[in-house]
């Protein structure tokens, strides 16, 4: 068959945008679960709030690593549905969950011994330290509940079952609101709690989710039969290797990359009052387009790994060039949408007329930082990524967070006193020229790597 640019199958664009459409809602979900939080503690009491960002900022570094096991297992995996092959799936999916449940437990006697020492890593405020403390004792239980509940989720999505992520994000985040309100507050005859009922809220929340993915693998799924089907159990050496080649540049990196934020929050968070509210209206905004972004590069993870387990290079390639021109189109609708609708988003906000102006200058920077982020995301996290080429995207991430962008960021903020717009373009720089390797590597056709036995 003669290779054509684009994909002309049509199962290929209703698979991808009926699985995009339900990723990014569920992404755009699990984030207001955050939000959630950050409202509902803010309006308790500040110290509150500070003391669970504390500890959420051990989280997110989890969260990336967990991310990155899950990656890991999509990439071998959804090589294996390409062949119609659910066993060595499961037989990974095995191998993943020991090592998670490992890990999770592991974390827990972190935080219960180690807790204080990890804590004052990010904040020494006597005020804060207790709050952060009482809400570190009961989250670090949700840790493991997190990481089972994530890693069957990532082979779930493998096999292209994404609708049960969607509805426990919903569900959480309904359960999580609910609890919210009446813990934090005391409302409804229960004790005023603070901290603590949003961590209760936490835990429940994690609890639940777990159980309907475990639900659902023994009752309703079809696909994988995670449960019923015999490899789960099963050790495999020639497994275990090929996941491990390809998961550890994921983890090395995801862990690498997810240090590097707070210490960029922190050089925004050494600048003036005006310049941290700013940042962060304009951030929220730009955080609700990138999931759409994350959505895209997850699902074309997927779908490529798929493409390569039939073994049709000539429709792996047009698949790729396929995917990569929607990631750039949808960036650029993403991006004017920021702009244009900055004025009255901005409008809600009570700033000051300094905030106001910068956060407007922010958000123009980051509708065109959209664009080259939809470009190069995808392609490196999603297309190049999930086609087994991990350590070219690692060692792209480690040069440009660590060798361009922090350096950059920290002489531009401290060194050259540049303005703050110039220093959060700094921060973003990566996004943009990113694009001109990730291209290059695109192009050469030397990412696609055959994984399956």
């Amino acid at each position: 068959m003669k290779e054509t640019f684009f994909t002309h199958d049509k199962n290929f664009y209703r698979n991808l945008f009926s699985m995009l459409v339900i990723v990014a809602l569920q992404n755009v979900i699990a984030y207001s679960v955050n939000m959630a939080d950050n409202i509902m503690l803010g309006a308790y009491r500040q110290e509150a709030l500070s003391g669970a960002a504390v500890v959420n900022q051990v989280f997110f570094i989890v969260q990336q690593a967990t991310i990155a096991i899950g990656d890991g297992l999509i990439v071998i995996s959804s090589q294996y549905w390409g062949q119609h092959r659910t066993e060595p799936i499961r037989r990974v999916t095995g191998l993943v969950l020991r090592y998670t449940i490992a890990a999770g437990l592991g974390l827990i006697l972190v935080c219960t011994f180690l807790g204080n020492p990890i804590l004052k890593i990010f904040t020494s405020d006597p005020v804060i330290l207790p709050q952060a403390h009482a809400y570190l004792s009961i989250v670090k239980y949700t840790f493991l509940l997190f990481m089972v509940t994530q890693v069957l989720l990532a082979a779930l999505r493998s096999v292209e079952t994404v609708k049960i992520a969607f509805v426990n994000s919903c569900v959480s985040l309904v359960l999580n609101i609910l609890i919210n309100s009446t813990l934090i507050y005391g409302r409804f005859g229960f004790p005023e709690m603070g901290v603590t009922g949003a961590a209760i809220g936490t835990i429940t929340s994690r609890t639940v989710e777990l159980l309907i993915v475990l639900v659902y693998l023994w009752k309703k799924d079809e696909k994988l039969k995670l449960f019923r089907e015999p490899g789960l159990r099963e050790i495999s050496p020639e497994l275990k290797a090929d996941y491990m080649k390809n998961a550890r540049p994921i983890l090395v990196g995801s862990l690498i990359w997810s240090i590097s934020i707070p210490m960029q929050t922190a050089i925004l968070g050494h600048l003036s009052s005006d310049a941290i509210a700013a940042n962060s209206v304009a951030t929220t905004f730009y955080q609700y387009m990138k999931v759409i972004i994350v959505a895209i590069s997850s699902v074309s993870a997927v779908l490529m790994g798929k493409s390569i387990g039939t073994g049709n290079l000539s429709r792996v390639r047009s698949d790729a060039r396929t995917l990569s021109v929607i990631d750039l189109g949808i960036g650029i609708v993403l991006g004017a949408i920021l702009f244009f609708t900055r004025k009255p988003l901005l409008a809600y906000y009570a700033l000051n007329p300094t905030a106001s102006a910068l956060a407007d200058q922010l958000i123009v920077i980051m509708s065109l930082v959209m664009v080259g982020m939809s470009y190069q995301m995808p392609v490196s996290g999603g297309i190049l990524k999930g086609s087994g080429d991990s350590k070219f995207t690692m060692n792209m991430n480690l040069i440009s967070t660590w060798l361009i962008v922090t350096p950059l960021s920290f002489a531009a903020a401290f060194w050259w006193k540049w303005p703050i717009a110039a220093v959060v373009l700094c921060l973003q720089s990566d996004q943009i020229f990113k694009c001109v390797p990730v291209f290059l590597r695109f192009r050469s056709y030397k990412w696609i790597h055959k994984l399956t036995r």
